[in-house]
């Protein structure tokens, strides 16, 4: 098996070219095929962009309260409140993660948890307004 040796032999050949040319910006330990060079750091950020731009028109031409969680939440705990034998029948609890996950997904398009400063899932108010109807189902069946 001649790929383990391969594979030394190729680090060792990447580490004297790096030497060779001056590059000194290298981490040992990461690969050299997974180093963005500026163009594409560039191009990446630029596409980056785009889709952020692009995510915040998704949304525009829908009434607020069909794409705001909180919103969407109250009306599924009025009908509970209101006619709790449709709701059951209707088993919404199966279908509120279908119908909240294209509004969660656009909400964690920019989040990145690889950031310093990133916000946690748990302090999105997406999350807390979940979790509160989740806190509000579990007193009315008790």
């Amino acid at each position: 098996d001649n790929s383990s040796e391969f594979i030394p032999k190729c680090r060792t050949c990447r580490r004297q070219a790096r030497e060779q040319s001056g590059e000194g910006d290298h981490h040992e330990g990461l690969s050299s095929d997974e180093e963005l060079t500026p163009t594409e750091v560039d191009e990446f950020q630029k596409s980056r962009d785009n889709v952020l731009e692009d995510s915040r028109k998704i949304f525009e031409d829908v009434h607020a309260d069909f794409c705001d969680i909180r919103k969407i939440l109250l009306k599924f705990q009025e009908w509970k409140e209101k006619l709790p034998d449709s709701y059951c029948d209707a088993y919404i609890s199966f279908c509120l993660p279908k119908l909240l996950n294209p509004l969660i997904r656009v909400q964690l398009i920019s989040w990145n948890p690889l950031e310093q400063n990133f916000t946690e899932l748990e302090e999105m108010p997406w999350f807390r307004a979940i979790e509160e109807f989740s806190d509000a189902e579990n007193v009315s069946e008790s």
